[in-house]
């Protein structure tokens, strides 16, 4: 019976997370809080969907949300109209098209390289969920069920971006960071990228911290109830999360694609967006729940196997395991029913910033210019000492929008607000294609670029709302330098030494010294090797954690002198953490410019934030903070210690760096408020 296969789920999950020798395994979490191990895959431990999750967090921070029971009190009457009343029902039978914007997170990667995943994959995802909202014939969305519903919804990306520019709906953000926790994501990736929310559907592809996660949407809510307030959520957040290996469908694979399976056919975002539309989980969020709708049966929990056999929790009929709301890998998934469409449309019709969505013409052409270019500067990432010996330039993106090939630009720009400087492109880019191109830096210190596309194919740009963009530049910080050729390099190992891998690397990218994973048990000893390095080198040490929350408890790394000098340390660094160190003095630079022991702490900051040093010789004598525009909003001189500390309550959320002066030195660190 169901109700035994559902506890063999539960006991599996459960199973998943304890060793062979009694050790318990940790749970993933979501916005703080464990995840149930029944929303967990048994057989691959990931989680399909963390809605819910993300449903008690808002309404524990927001109390004018609604709780489920309101929400639900509120659409009842709308979803019984549109059932009931065949003159409302006729009044919107039509097609809704909902605009949509693809916010494509990543570090700095080239686009196709993991997490920038390229536009054709995100364009699959599209086409999948038309399939599958629209039941189209000979797809995988197609089926002959007979409540089995046409839910007259379908997406379109976006064709015109926010300043009524055009676009392709797919943006590529570089946030310099490779990983993103739940919280960040709420906190920072989607208030500094989204889209106006009543004219867009916003989704974005991440690359979680751990990347078990597929994927979650902010579930809408409805205004007019007595005592509460028209409150949709925040309107900084609203929209869908995808797991940037889930997002899309490996049935349109130009060999671009990166997806694994058994989750690469697009039903994740399916899915998602379905909670996204109002729907709930086949059962109800609990054994046998109620998910509103009467033409799904009843179930007695999440589905993992596609197995079409089981007995509803009435015993009169099979669970709808095909259902886009269960749990069931992508292939199984081909039906919405005519209830949960009567539900998507009661919420389209009715739901703060869902029914301005039908409105919306962000998805209609916009007239094209034959000759129209967009410039957008990449801004720096990583302000850590590195082995790369790069040019100093700033990257900047030049995209054809118009009709015609661009042979030639010429692009104006300042860094500081100092002397311009030209450089001119010669080339060929084609409608739609976008090229980079470095644009030359004399520079002793980060700061500020603004650049502007001044002409195209030797005359004035025919659009020029899109030719100025500015951006960050970060000078990188040149690696210290130790007079020694060995090095003593220990590792305590948590209780989970299976997550854990490390290799150290020299400038070439050869992988000189390796280790890992390990089996799990409790209280592993301490590993301690010694490295024989060539003088006159610099070298990268990455350890890495797949479960994203580095070495808890006991366990830490540190890489040490002879003489016991500490040159790297570190313990809960997340899902990675590189340090770079040189040998002898071949590219040692002043000690304060170098320092790597110059820390933020903590980082992300809510109220306050520490800059810490470890040597009393290594204290800036100054600091100012600055926002991502260049703007500077903050400045201190630090004569005691308590300077040193930084009241953040003040800042608004987002991205700042901060310059510490010392003398004619300086250091730039990047730091996040949450």
């Amino acid at each position: 019976m169901k109700q035994k296969n559902t506890l063999l789920h539960i006991l599996l999950a459960a199973a998943m997370f304890t060793f062979a020798n009694g050790q318990a395994q940790k749970a993933p979490t979501a916005f703080g809080k464990a995840i149930a191990p029944e929303s967990i895959n048994p057989e691959n431990g990931f989680v399909r969907c963390i809605t819910n999750e993300y449903e008690s967090h808002l309404q524990s921070t927001d109390r004018s949300r609604m709780t489920d029971a309101q929400f639900e009190a509120w659409i009842a009457p709308f979803v019984e109209r549109y059932k009931t009343d065949a003159a409302y029902r006729s009044e919107n039978a039509g097609v809704i098209t909902i605009p949509v914007v693809v916010h494509v997170i990543h570090s700095g990667q080239p686009v196709g390289t993991a997490p920038n995943i390229t536009d054709s994959q995100v364009l699959s995802q599209i086409t999948v969920m038309n399939n599958d909202y629209r039941r189209m014939a000979g797809t995988p969305g197609f089926n002959d069920s007979a409540v089995g519903a046409d839910t007259m919804i379908q997406f379109a990306l976006a064709k015109s971006d926010p300043n009524g520019n055009p676009t392709n709906g797919v943006n590529h953000v570089n946030l310099c960071q490779e990983s993103w926790s739940t919280s960040q994501i709420n906190s920072v990736v989607k208030p500094t990228t989204i889209w106006e929310p009543t004219q867009y559907l916003n989704m974005w592809s991440v690359n979680f911290s751990d990347s078990s996660l597929l994927g979650y949407a902010q579930f809408p809510s409805g205004s007019g109830l007595p005592g509460l307030e028209q409150n949709g959520g925040s309107a900084s957040s609203d929209g869908v999360v995808c797991n940037y290996a889930t997002f899309g469908s490996t049935d349109y694979n130009d060999g671009t694609f990166l997806m694994n399976a058994p989750y690469d056919k697009g039903r994740t975002m399916t899915h998602e967006v379905g909670h996204w539309l109002g729907l709930r989980h086949i059962w109800g969020d609990s054994a046998c729940g109620n998910d509103h709708c009467a033409d799904t049966p009843r179930a007695h929990g999440p589905n993992y196997a596609c197995s079409t056999n089981l007995p509803d929790c009435d015993g009169t009929g099979v669970e709808m395991v095909q259902n886009y709301m269960d749990y069931t890998n992508d292939t199984c998934m081909n039906i919405f029913t005519q209830d949960q469409k009567a539900r998507m449309i009661a919420v389209m019709n009715n739901s703060v910033r869902r029914m301005t969505l039908k409105t919306s013409t962000k998805d209609q052409p916009i007239a094209l210019f034959e000759v129209d270019a967009k410039l957008k500067i990449d801004e720096s990432c990583s302000l850590l000492p590195s082995c790369d010996v790069a040019p100093i330039a700033v990257k900047a993106y030049v995209t054809n929008v118009g009709t015609s090939p661009i042979t030639s630009a010429v692009i104006t720009y300042t860094f500081n607000n100092g002397a311009p400087q030209t450089f001119n492109f010669t080339g060929t880019i084609a409608p739609t294609n976008t090229t980079m191109v470095l644009l030359p830096l004399e520079a002793t210190d980060s700061g500020v670029v603004n650049a502007t596309i001044t002409t195209v194919n030797g005359a004035a740009d025919q659009r020029a709302t899109n030719n100025t963009s500015e951006g960050i530049y970060l000078l990188p910080t040149n690696p210290i330098a130790y007079e020694v050729n060995t090095v003593q390099f220990n590792l305590k190992r948590d209780n989970y030494a299976s997550e854990t891998t490390w290799n150290l690397k020299n400038a070439a990218g050869t992988v000189l010294y390796s280790g890992g994973p390990w089996t799990n048990q409790n209280n592993p000893p301490l590993l301690t090797e010694t490295w024989t390095l060539p003088a006159d080198g610099c070298y990268t040490f990455t350890i890495n954690d797949t479960f994203g929350d580095g070495l808890i408890g006991a366990g830490y790394y540190n890489i040490k002198t002879p003489t016991g000098v500490t040159i790297a340390s570190g313990g809960q660094f997340g899902s990675k953490q590189t340090k770079v160190f040189a040998t002898a003095e071949a590219l040692g630079t002043n000690t304060f410019d170098a320092a790597n022991t110059i820390q933020l702490y903590p980082n992300p900051t809510r109220n306050a934030m520490t800059i810490s040093v470890s040597k009393s010789s290594e204290t800036p004598e100054s600091y100012s903070i600055y926002n991502t525009i260049g703007q500077q909003i903050a400045s201190q001189k630090i004569s005691s210690d308590s300077d040193l500390t930084i009241n953040t309550s003040a800042l608004s959320t987002g991205v700042y760096f901060i310059k510490l002066s010392k003398g004619s030195a300086t250091k730039t660190l990047r730091f996040i408020k949450e």
